[in-house]
């Protein structure tokens, strides 16, 4: 591990969580001959084109992002289509790949490597 690799995607034309699976997979460093699970490989991933990713209209309405802030009134729920309209398909990208990274220390640090550009 030790050059740095930057993998480029082009996101035009593909599905949200097909690109968000391979960046995910990359991200972790699975694509490397020299894997370790508690090592960060520093592996950059440059998606492009993420304005022409084909989300379809039932995913746009039916997928629903929610949270909770622990008090009472604090749950939040919004869909896949308000997330589009307020920040971009790049946020919704963001969100999907961050879910499959898995929830440890490296997490902030494997997304500190990604870049999506419109």
């Amino acid at each position: 591990m030790k050059e740095d690799k930057t993998y480029t995607i082009d996101a035009s034309g593909k599905a949200l969580g097909r690109v968000a699976s391979e960046a995910a997979k990359i991200l972790m460093g699975k694509t490397r001959a020299d894997y370790v699970p508690h090592v960060d490989s520093k592996v950059k991933v440059t998606i492009s084109n993420a304005g022409k990713l084909s989300i379809t209209e039932k995913k746009r309405l039916q997928k629903i992002y929610t949270s909770y802030t622990g008090y009472p009134g604090g749950f939040n729920k919004e869909s896949l289509q308000m997330v589009i309209a307020k920040k971009g398909n790049a946020e919704a990208l963001r969100r999907a790949i961050s879910r499959m990274i898995p929830r440890n220390t490296m997490k902030v640090s494997r997304m500190k490597h990604l870049t999506i550009t419109n």
